[in-house]
């Protein structure tokens, strides 16, 4: 029940107002691929029994990650099958992201230190930070283990009927209070290459320490979304292959003799 390390998110932090279609939509977190080039939210893509999302090599990414719950949750992120806040390899057990109840936030790269992350983005895979450290087994998805937090049950009060002098004391000492305003303390590629995720330029990217005790050694819910480039979910067969646009052609400019041979139709 014990890890080493917790993070509480302190910037890109904001309101979950809805769940996006493109979201892996879990019970307790949903989980989706911002490219950070476009702004766009990648779409996800069903799979037998997995979901697939389509990354542009180069891009800079970001996993979005949205607390459905009216608790604090403790998420364990993986890029690669390497801890994002540790560089270990992944395990359940290990340091992760505390969300705040409704919370959510964005992941943008690996974790340097409380002030800074190396930015995510998609590369060849011999490029990605997974291949660079030898572990390029698992490159290609991001995973995310959800734990609940323990919460401790309430105080036992045991009631008796007060003495009148105690009675009497007691509304002194409310009145006292009641004339007091002292705020309360607040706690703070090549062409078909597998694509990976490298180890990007650093940016400011602050976060706190925080306590929190998991409910449970085992997650409440796993969260995985794989990736390839385009290309190679189309020959996979993941993903449909484009139509050709066709465009009505311009007969003055047409020629009888454009080329040498006939070649295979597309």
């Amino acid at each position: 029940m014990f890890a080493r390390q917790f993070f509480r998110i302190s910037a890109l932090a904001f309101s979950l107002l809805a769940t996006s279609l493109s979201a892996h939509a879990g019970q307790l977190v949903d989980m989706e691929i911002v490219n950070r080039n476009s702004g766009e939210t990648l779409a996800s893509y069903p799979h037998r029994g997995q979901r697939y999302v389509a990354g542009n090599p180069g891009d800079r990414y970001a996993v979005r990650l949205s607390n459905r719950s009216d608790q604090r949750v403790l998420v364990v992120l993986s890029v690669d099958g390497v801890n994002v806040v540790s560089g270990e390899t992944a395990a359940s057990q290990q340091s992760g992201y505390v969300l705040a109840p409704w919370e959510q936030t964005e992941i943008a790269g690996w974790r340097k230190s409380q002030q800074d992350v190396a930015q995510f983005y998609f590369t060849a895979l011999p490029d990605s930070y997974a291949a660079r450290t030898g572990r390029p087994d698992n490159v290609g998805v991001i995973g995310a283990a959800v734990f609940r937090e323990k919460v401790a049950p309430p105080p036992v009060v045991h009631y008796s009927q007060p003495s009148a002098v105690a009675e009497s004391q007691a509304m002194d000492s409310a009145n006292r209070a009641a004339g007091s305003h002292a705020p309360a303390a607040a706690k703070s590629m090549r062409k078909s290459e597998r694509l990976g995720t490298g180890h990007g330029e650093r940016e400011y990217s602050p976060i706190q320490y925080t306590e929190f005790e998991r409910a449970s050694r085992t997650p409440s819910e796993v969260l995985s979304l794989r990736y390839d480039s385009r290309n190679n979910l189309v020959s996979r067969g993941i993903l449909p292959k484009p139509r050709p646009v066709w465009r009505k052609p311009d007969w003055r400019q047409a020629e009888p003799f454009p080329g040498e041979f006939v070649p295979d139709p597309s």
